[in-house]
C-alpha cells in the first residue's frame, strides 16, 4: 500500500516478537495506541511472556490485572512496590486471579504491597497450586494468609515473610507442616519467638531459616550469632 511504513508490512507474528523485547510498559502502552495492528501486536507479545515485572512502574489495579490476563503463558509475576511503583489493592488481586495463567504461576512477588489484606491474598493464592516461590514480605498479612498458602501451594519451595509482624508461630508451624517441599523461609523482622524456629526445624530439619545471621541448635535450643 502506498505510503505504508516498512514496519507496517511486517507479519503480525514478527511484530509481536519485536514488542516482546520492549520491557517498558509505558512504551508498550504508547505502541498499542499507534494503530489497531500495533495494539493487537502488543497483546500477542504479552501472551508470549513468561515473566512480567511491574516493580518501579506506576500501575493501578485495573491496568495491572488487564495486562496479566493478556499474559496467558506467564510463569513469574512481580508486582513489588518501589518508591514510585505499584500500589495494588485487594481489588487488583481479585482481577489477577481471573487470569488464565494463574494456575501456572511458579513465582509471585507482592513485596511491600501495603494496600493488600488477607482477603485479597487468600483469594489469589487459592488458585496458585503450581506456586514454588512467594515473596509477601513487607505486608500486613496474618496467619489467615499462611493457612491459605499451606492449603493451596503444595509445591512451595521458598517464602519471604520479611517484616510480616502480624504472623505468629502457629501460622508458621502450620505452613511448614503442610508444605513439605519448603526449603527456605525468611522471617527477618517478624515477632516470632525462638522456640517456634526450633519447632520448624523439628518438622523439617533441612529447612533454611533466614536471616543467616541466626543459627539454631535443635538439640540444646540455644540461639547465637553466626561467626
Amino acid at each position: 500500500m502506498e505510503g505504508e511504513g516498512e514496519i507496517d508490512r511486517l507479519p503480525m507474528d514478527l511484530l509481536a516478537h519485536i514488542f516482546v523485547m520492549i520491557t517498558s510498559f509505558t512504551d508498550l502502552a504508547q505502541a498499542s495506541g499507534v494503530c489497531r495492528k500495533w495494539k493487537q501486536g502488543v497483546k500477542q507479545s504479552l501472551g508470549r511472556r513468561e515473566t512480567l515485572s511491574f516493580a518501579g512502574c506506576k500501575m493501578d489495579d485495573d491496568s495491572t490485572a488487564r495486562l496479566v490476563r493478556y499474559a496467558y503463558s506467564l510463569k513469574e509475576l512481580d508486582i513489588s512496590r518501589s518508591r514510585w511503583g505499584c500500589q495494588i489493592t485487594d481489588h487488583g488481586l481479585y482481577g489477577i486471579s481471573l487470569a488464565r495463567c494463574i494456575s501456572n504461576l511458579t513465582s509471585i512477588s507482592l513485596w511491600g504491597m501495603t494496600g493488600i489484606t488477607d482477603e485479597g491474598v487468600v483469594h489469589l493464592i487459592s488458585k496458585t497450586n503450581s506456586l514454588q516461590h512467594l515473596n509477601i514480605g513487607g505486608t500486613f498479612i496474618t496467619d489467615e494468609s499462611l493457612f491459605a498458602i499451606a492449603d493451596s501451594c503444595p509445591q512451595l519451595k521458598s517464602i519471604v515473610l520479611w517484616s510480616c509482624r502480624h504472623v505468629t508461630g502457629n501460622g508458621l508451624l502450620f505452613l511448614v507442616n503442610k508444605c513439605r517441599r519448603l526449603e527456605s523461609i525468611n522471617v527477618w523482622g517478624t515477632r516470632v519467638p525462638v522456640d517456634c524456629f526450633i519447632g520448624l526445624l523439628t518438622i523439617s530439619p533441612a529447612l533454611q531459616i533466614k536471616p543467616r545471621g541466626l543459627q539454631l541448635d535443635v538439640g540444646n535450643a540455644p540461639l547465637w550469632p553466626a561467626v
